[in-house]
């Protein structure tokens, strides 16, 4: 009589260790920062002039006295101004003395 086949309970024998070695390249980027910053300088310098200007003016005077005659009155007249005398000239002021163009700026 055949009873079949039987079977006993396993017998577990110690894990066998098997060690596979895989190599990968991973980059890891490290930054620095620089950072260069230009200061330029520029000097603002405040001169304070003072001009000065100065003028001067001529007063010129004449006096006419008659010497010669002691009967006659002592004031002789004014002649006229001359046809080429300047405007607002005085009539014996001395050429280039008290009219326009006389003095600074004048």
């Amino acid at each position: 009589m055949y009873l079949g086949t039987n079977f006993m309970p396993p017998v577990i024998h110690p894990t066998k260790q098997i060690v596979n070695h895989t190599f990968s390249t991973t980059v890891v980027p490290h930054i620095h920062p620089v950072h260069t910053t230009t200061v330029n300088h520029h000097m603002y310098q405040h001169k304070h002039y003072c001009p000065q200007t100065a003028s001067c003016t001529e007063e010129c005077c004449n006096q006419h006295i008659d010497c010669c005659n002691t009967c006659a009155p002592n004031v002789m007249p004014v002649a006229a101004p001359a046809a080429n005398a300047l405007p607002n000239a005085l009539p014996n002021a001395m050429p280039g003395m008290g009219g326009p163009g006389f003095g600074p700026g004048g």
